[in-house]
Formats: C-alpha cells, structure tokens, sequence
C-alpha cells in the first residue's frame, strides 16, 4: 500500500475487503518495511544487517533488523486493536526463499543464491519463523482464518539462470527445479497449509508451485504468459484457488465509470474462463480477484479505488 500511516492503510482494507483483508505492507517508510526487510523480520535464528547495496547475512541481527523486527510487532499491535471480532479469512504475506536468496547477500559478498548451505539454511529458518509469525497472527486475531500468501517474483530469474553476480558480468547458475520445489515445499508447509504462491512475471512456474503444495497461485493475467494457461487450467480443475491480477497496480491514464470499469473485469474474467474450459458457475467460487501486483507505487486515491473495483467486480462475478 502506499503511504506511511499503517493504521489508516489497515482501515482502509478491512473496510474495502471485509471478504479478505491482509496484513498491510508499506515499503514508503523505509528498507525495514520493504518486502525483503519485512520478510527477514519473520526468519528465525539467523541475523541480517543492512548495507548501501542491501540487505545481508551476518552472524548477529544488525539495528535495521532489530528495527524491523520492532517494526513487524508494531503493526500487528496495530492489526490486533482494528481487528478487534473479525471472523473469516485473513491473509498475510512473506517473501518466498528464493527470491530472498537472489536479494540478500552472504556475508562476504554475492547472493545467498550462490551458496548451496547458506540458502538452504535460510529456506528453513524463514520456514519456522513463518510458522511462529502464523501462530502470532492467530494468537492476535483469533476470529482469523490465516491464509499466508508466498511472493517469488524472482523465482522464474533463478530457474532460468538470470540472477546477475556482484561484479554485474556474470549470472549465477540456476537451479533445478526439483531442488527449488523443494526449499520451497518447506515454507508452505510451514504456513500451515492452505497457502498461495504469488509471482507476476510472465513465466511464473505454475507446475512447480503446485508440486511444492501450494494450494493456489496469483498471477498478473496481462503479463501472463500463454504457454503458461494449460497449467492454470490444471490448477482449477485439481480445485485449487486462483488469484487473478486483473486491475492495474498503478494510476492508469484514465479512469473509466465504476460500472464500467466492473464490467471490463468481469468480461476479462469470463474470457479466460472460456478460453480454459471452464463454467463460471463451477470455479468462481475459488478464484479471487486482485489487483496485478502491489499497490505502493500507486496514489493513495487510486488503491482505494482499485480495491473497490476488485471487491465489486467479484460481487458481479459471483452473482452472474
């Protein structure tokens, strides 16, 4: 979401998705409420310190990782006073381990993702800091059915060999994806099942999510690559859920009427499902409709209004 106030930002999405919040992110206030610094608040056991090119790997947590730690504890101190009788689903989302390992540097220098021990030990202590964080969340909001949402958008780079080295003149070498399935298989189960794998690159590895236990994927359907709807179908036909990315994550140039707006959305919906195969009747109830990826480098007016429109886009999907 953009912006720094979180309590505002947590008004805003239990009010426009009462269906199914989140636990907001705001990477404006800083690296500690970034995706990666977010998610390393989460490992347990291993320590991270913050560096000018980024986050890295240390023996102890540095201040910024105690900061953000501290930070993560206050806005579930926040999460918890607003969510006060909530009953229902209640997502939260965490960076998965590979692209965790393409972000986050060794101690001396180059990616995680070059060391076989080093990103393996960060699979597993991401995985059971995962599962204390599930507990907290449950503990904190205990109405909440927790849906953990994994975000790999850098999965499909380490698949293919397209992490660059420190030095910028080379590429680490990819791994295979049994292994990737794997680590990542670890974190999801972790989660407590039930859990999604978000990824909006063209190629995200549908198959691969799948035979990690991932129960759902989310995916940006105008990126989507073609070769890649055949997995998806698969998915929906094994009763799997989808998250759909069908609204822009930033200001579009113009703003069609709201109706409108909900009807594009929902013709874009039912084309896909065509195209698939498959009833509308048989499957909506398993697809949710998202906005293409994160809201923060959107105007605050613009994600409010683009929540809505997935809110009332998939009221009138629904409803035939």
């Amino acid at each position: 979401m953009p912006g720094e106030d979180f309590a505002e930002a947590v008004r805003i999405v239990l009010g426009e998705l009462p269906d199914l919040p989140y636990l907001p992110e705001l990477p404006a206030r800083g690296a500690t409420a970034s995706m990666t610094g977010r998610s390393l608040a989460v490992v347990a056991e291993l320590g991270f310190d913050l560096q000018p090119a980024g986050w890295r790997l240390t023996d102890a947590p540095g201040v910024d990782h105690r900061r953000a730690r501290s930070l993560l504890a206050q806005d579930l101190d926040v999460l918890e006073e607003q969510a006060q009788g909530f009953a229902g689903e209640l997502k939260i989302q965490v960076a998965g381990p590979w692209t965790l390992a393409a972000t986050v540097e060794r101690p001396r220098g180059d990616r995680i993702l070059a060391d076989h021990g080093a990103r393996r030990e960060l699979a597993q202590a991401l995985a059971a800091g995962l599962a204390e964080h599930v507990a907290d969340v449950r503990r904190r909001v205990p109405g909440a059915r927790v849906l953990v949402q994994v975000d790999e958008p850098a999965l499909p780079a380490v698949l293919a060999a397209r992490i660059p080295t420190a030095s910028g003149y080379g590429r680490h070498r990819s791994v295979e994806p049994p292994a990737a399935a794997e680590a990542l298989g670890w974190v999801l189960a972790a989660a407590g099942g039930g859990a999604i794998v978000h990824c909006c690159a063209p190629d995200v590895p549908i198959a691969l999510l799948r035979q990690a236990g991932a129960a759902g994927v989310s995916v940006d359907l105008a990126v989507l690559a073609a070769e890649q709807y055949d997995a998806l179908g698969e998915s929906l036909d094994a009763g799997e859920r989808a998250f759909l990315g069908v609204v822009p994550s930033s200001d579009p140039a113009t703003t069609p009427a709201a109706e409108r707006a909900e009807q594009q959305v929902v013709d874009r919906v039912l084309r896909l499902l065509d195209m698939l195969g498959f009833d509308p009747d048989e499957v909506t109830g398993r697809l949710v409709l998202t906005p293409a990826c994160g809201l923060a480098g959107a105007s605050p007016r613009y994600a409010r209004e683009a929540l809505s429109l997935v809110k009332d886009s998939a009221s009138r999907l629904s409803s035939g």
